[in-house]
């Protein structure tokens, strides 16, 4: 019997840098992805979020699931600087997470440079039309 196609999360295994960012979406490691994305040490993960609203515990919880190979997360949120909401800032300092909110933009570009140094950054990345 032949067997039908199966749809996973998206999820690349590796670090990568982010090669270019626009058009919602990503470009890394000679691959795109189409919407926002979580990079953590455990890969590049497909992520839900559209907008700062969607920014909650919940969303964030593989972030915090990986806490102790993470010293930043970098918050990427869409084209302007927004706070990071309350209840997120102080889940990410109990794990002992550095949280920083700027725009997608700034994020990819800090992002790349901490990774380059080899520091514990994670970024979580809403994905943009503009880049």
């Amino acid at each position: 019997m032949a067997k039908g196609i199966e749809i996973h999360e998206a999820h690349f295994p590796g670090r990568a840098q982010i090669d270019a960012y626009g058009n919602g979406g990503f470009r890394f490691a000679d691959m795109s992805h189409r919407g926002s994305v979580l990079l953590l040490p455990s890969g590049i993960y497909g992520w839900k979020a559209a907008s700062m609203s969607d920014v909650t515990l919940e969303a964030l919880q593989p972030v915090l699931d990986e806490a102790d190979n993470i010293d930043v997360l970098l918050l990427g949120c869409g084209a302007d600087l927004l706070r990071v909401p309350s209840d997120v800032r102080e889940a990410m300092r109990e794990k002992g997470i550095s949280c920083d909110s700027m725009s997608t933009g700034a994020a990819v570009r800090t992002f790349n440079v901490l990774l380059a140094e080899e520091r514990s950054v994670a970024a979580a990345l809403i994905a943009v039309e503009k880049a």
